[in-house]
C-alpha cells in the first residue's frame, strides 16, 4: 500500500474529508469516497471515485466546477492549479486574450467556468477544446465536464496516495 494511502485511512474523518475537498469541491463526492474508507488499493480509491463521480447531480457538478479557476488565469498562491494549467504558463499574450475571450463566451453560454483535465496540455491545445467545445448543447458538455473532472480527480488523488 502507498504510504500516502496508508496516511489517508489513517486519518480522521474531518482531516480526509478536507483533504478530499482540496481534491474536488463537491461535497457530494467527497463524501462517498469518505464512507467507503478505508481503501486496499490506490485502484480502489480511483475506483470508488469514477463510481462517485458518475453520481453526480448537475448540481454537484456546478459545485466542483466552481472550484476550478479559468484557463490561463490558475488562482493566486495555489500550486495546484498553476502545476495543472503549465501549458498556458508560457503562452503568447495573443493566445492568453483569445483563452480570455473563449473562456468568457464559453462561461456566458454554458453558466460555468470551461473545464479540462489540462494537464500535459499545452495553451494551444486547451484554446482548441475550447473551440471545439463551444458548439456543444448543455447535456453533451456536462458529460465531457464529468469525464474531464474524473480525469482531474484521479490525478489528483494520485498526488495524494504517492506522497512520502
Amino acid at each position: 500500500m502507498p504510504p500516502g494511502l496508508a496516511r489517508f485511512n489513517a486519518l480522521e474523518e474531518h482531516a480526509a474529508y478536507t483533504a478530499l475537498h482540496e481534491r474536488c469541491a463537491s461535497t457530494a463526492w467527497a463524501k462517498r469516497l469518505l464512507a467507503a474508507r478505508p481503501y486496499a488499493t490506490a485502484e480502489a480509491l480511483y475506483t470508488a471515485s469514477d463510481a462517485a463521480m458518475a453520481e453526480l447531480t448537475a448540481e454537484d457538478l456546478a459545485e466542483a466546477m466552481a472550484g476550478h479557476p479559468p484557463i490561463g488565469r490558475p488562482k493566486p498562491g495555489d500550486p495546484t492549479s498553476a502545476r495543472e494549467q503549465r501549458g498556458m504558463a508560457g503562452a503568447s499574450d495573443e493566445l492568453k486574450a483569445e483563452m480570455l475571450e473563449l473562456n468568457l463566451a464559453y462561461q456566458e453560454k454554458f453558466g460555468h467556468v470551461f473545464l479540462i483535465c489540462a494537464t500535459g496540455r499545452t495553451g494551444e491545445q486547451m484554446r482548441d477544446a475550447v473551440r471545439e467545445r463551444i458548439g456543444n448543447t448543455p447535456e453533451r458538455e456536462r458529460e465531457i465536464v464529468r469525464t474531464e473532472l474524473g480525469k482531474i480527480n484521479r490525478i489528483r488523488l494520485a498526488r495524494l496516495v504517492e506522497e512520502d
